[in-house]
């Protein structure tokens, strides 16, 4: 987090802070900032009203967005909404915890050496792109969020389980089955940690699990590939 400047907190919930100090804002506000936040090109000021108040009229919607902007440029002593060629965008001197998390995960996922801190970006990566908002308009949003960071999460628990650190595998790829139950990429990793620490029995009960709830939810089994890990465990 900055400590001297305009600092955006979109994962977990929304926080707008100066120099460490939080700044207060209407709902509004809230909501321009956040969805300049997750477009960082800009958006035009009809779409962003539009995105914003869908059930207003159009005269509505964007009286709502000059209210919206007039606080939001009025928050802290710097300005965080700037007007580019029709766009609003936010000024380059707001940072998002959102665009960090996203640049730590692009580097988590590849062949190179985990991270320093891994239980650090395992928690990072585990939050929710602002959870209790009902806007419809980051029901994709958050569905990019939760992809890129199952990737990383699946990514770095794989290297973590090859270099030996199993705990931090095993809490990484777990906080993975947390963001979605039922992809099966974090459960097969689970049980190729449990193999590699020796833990037979802890792989066949994991696949177990991930099999009755597959069958209850989808009726459907785990992949072949999956199988054939427990297979080769109880065949042996």
């Amino acid at each position: 987090m900055s400590s001297n400047g305009v600092y955006l907190e979109l994962l977990g919930a929304f926080e707008l802070s100066y120099a460490g100090c939080r700044i207060p804002l209407p709902s509004g506000a809230q909501r321009l900032l956040a969805l300049l936040a997750v477009h960082a090109a800009g958006v035009y000021r009809g779409a962003a009203a539009e995105r914003l108040w869908p059930d207003c009229s159009p005269n509505r919607a964007s009286a709502n967005l000059r209210t919206a902007l007039c606080h939001g440029r009025r928050a802290g002593p710097l300005p965080t909404v700037e007007c580019v060629d029709r766009r609003l965008r936010l000024a380059p001197v707001v940072e998002v915890d959102l665009h960090r998390a996203r640049s730590q995960a692009q580097d988590a996922i590849g062949d190179g050496p985990p991270p320093d801190d891994p239980e650090a970006l395992s928690a990072l990566l585990g939050e929710e792109l602002l959870p209790e908002w009902p806007d419809e308009w980051l029901v994709l949003e958050r569905e990019r969020w939760d992809q890129v960071r199952l990737h990383a999460l699946e990514s770095l628990a794989q290297r973590l389980r090859r270099d030996g650190e199993y705990l931090a595998a095993l809490q990484t790829a777990l906080t993975a089955t947390e963001i979605d139950p039922i992809r099966e990429t974090a459960h097969r990793i689970l049980i190729e940690i449990h193999i590699a620490e020796g833990n037979t029995a802890c792989a066949v009960k994991r696949y177990k699990a991930y099999q009755r709830l597959l069958r209850r939810e989808l009726e459907v089994e785990p992949s072949p590939l999956m199988t054939r890990l427990v297979q080769d465990l109880t065949s042996a």
